[in-house]
């Protein structure tokens, strides 16, 4: 199974000034996306189309089953830098397998191929986005404040939450292709989920690159302290776990940067994700061991209020 062919036509589709979810819509359908909403998201910096779709399930929720949801989060701030920059900028990473994933579960589910439960896939897409200086290179940021846009990527639904963004522009994971990061569950960063790690390693015959997450990562944005860049920040929206899927590079690399959409760890870090939806949505991928995390709220209480402040 290879998702190579549906990284390059997304990748294709968006790379354009005037893509918005209107026109991911119409291209989707054809490949049995049937249930497929965009919202637009206006703020002073300009203006995103929220994608949202749901690819149903044998047992999944939307049919009245009990199977778990898996939610496929695109997080990013653009798909381009226009007028600064031309074409697709590495910040695009996020939109680009998430968009991926859709194509290619829609495409499964037609030919028969289907989930047990429902994955929910989100991003948005914003083709001249602002960007923003950060250390060691400059960000890309949402035209639209994040939390407004995160209220849309993060559905209620969703079970668990795979969050996938560049996270190229930083010292600290150097890796070629993607990596994962532990799970985050009501504010606490827990171990690096053996399964996941187990899936990993089944799709990229590697062992496993963890990206290291801190604290200060999963607070929300505008608190003036350091995050590695914003692919943790869903959770803030959510009580479902999150694992972060963070494609990566050897070198620093700014989210702003053109030319630097690198199609074989994107295939990667797309496989991986449809792995993960077909494992957890069967019942046999857990983000986290509840017991462990019941000692640690029993024994230093609980996390999620006090890091979700601004």
């Amino acid at each position: 199974m290879s998702c190579m062919k549906q990284i390059i036509e997304i990748m294709d589709l968006i790379d354009h000034p005037e893509i918005d979810g209107e026109a991911v819509k119409e291209f989707l359908v054809p490949f049995g996306v049937e249930n497929i909403d965009i919202t637009r998201l206006e703020g002073d910096k300009g203006k995103t189309d929220v994608v949202k779709v749901l690819i149903p399930g044998k047992n999944g929720g939307e049919s009245g089953g009990d199977a778990p949801t898996l939610g496929i989060v695109g997080q990013l701030g653009g798909i381009g830098a226009r007028p600064e920059v031309l074409g697709l900028v590495s910040d695009a990473d996020g939109a680009i397998v998430a968009l991926a994933d859709a194509m290619k579960l829609a495409t499964s589910a037609k030919r028969g191929d289907v989930l047990e439960g429902d994955v929910i896939v989100t991003t948005h897409v914003a083709p001249d986005a602002p960007t923003l200086p950060h250390d060691p290179v400059p960000f890309m940021i949402s035209p639209v404040p994040i939390m407004d846009v995160l209220s849309e990527l993060v559905d209620d639904r969703m079970d668990a939450i795979l969050s996938v963004d560049a996270t190229k522009g930083n010292r600290v994971i150097k890796t070629e292709g993607f990596a994962i990061t532990p799970t985050v569950k009501d504010g606490w960063i827990l171990k690096v989920s053996d399964d996941i790690i187990n899936i990993y390693e089944r799709v990229t015959g590697k062992a496993a690159a963890v990206a290291p997450i801190t604290m200060q990562d999963i607070t929300p944005y505008g608190n003036d302290v350091y995050h590695i860049n914003s692919i943790m920040q869903p959770w803030v929206m959510s009580s479902a776990p999150l694992v972060g899927v963070a494609t990566t590079a050897t070198l620093p690399v700014p989210g702003s940067g053109g030319g630097a959409n690198y199609v074989n760890g994107l295939e990667g870090a797309a496989r991986f994700c449809v792995e993960v939806a077909r494992d957890y949505t069967s019942g046999i991928c857990k983000f986290y061991r509840e017991d462990e995390l019941d000692i640690l709220l029993n024994r230093y209480g609980e996390m999620a209020s006090k890091l979700r402040k601004m």
